[in-house]
C-alpha cells in the first residue's frame, strides 16, 4: 500500500508523480488504473505543494529577522 502523501518527503513525492507521468503517458493503463493514478497524482502534488509553501515561510522568517516579530506556536509534526 502507497504512503500517505503527508507522510513522503518532497523528494519521494516528486519521484513518484514522475512515475506516474510516465505510466500514463505511455498509454497502457486502463482507464480505472488511470484514473486512480490522476487522483494519487493530485494527491501528491497538494502535499508537496503544502510542503513548498512552509519551506517558504520558514525563509521568509528567517530572512526577515525581525525581532519584533509576534511568535507563535511552531509544531514539529507539520514537517
Amino acid at each position: 500500500m502507497a504512503k500517505k502523501p503527508e507522510n513522503l518527503s518532497f523528494e519521494e513525492s516528486l519521484n513518484e508523480l514522475e512515475q506516474i507521468v510516465t505510466e500514463l503517458e505511455q498509454g497502457d493503463v486502463s482507464l480505472d488504473d488511470a484514473l486512480k493514478q490522476f487522483e494519487r497524482g493530485i494527491s501528491l502534488v497538494r502535499g508537496s505543494q503544502s510542503k513548498l509553501e512552509q519551506a517558504q515561510q520558514k525563509v521568509a522568517i528567517l530572512l526577515a529577522d525581525d525581532p519584533q516579530a509576534p511568535l507563535s506556536p511552531f509544531d514539529v509534526e507539520e514537517q
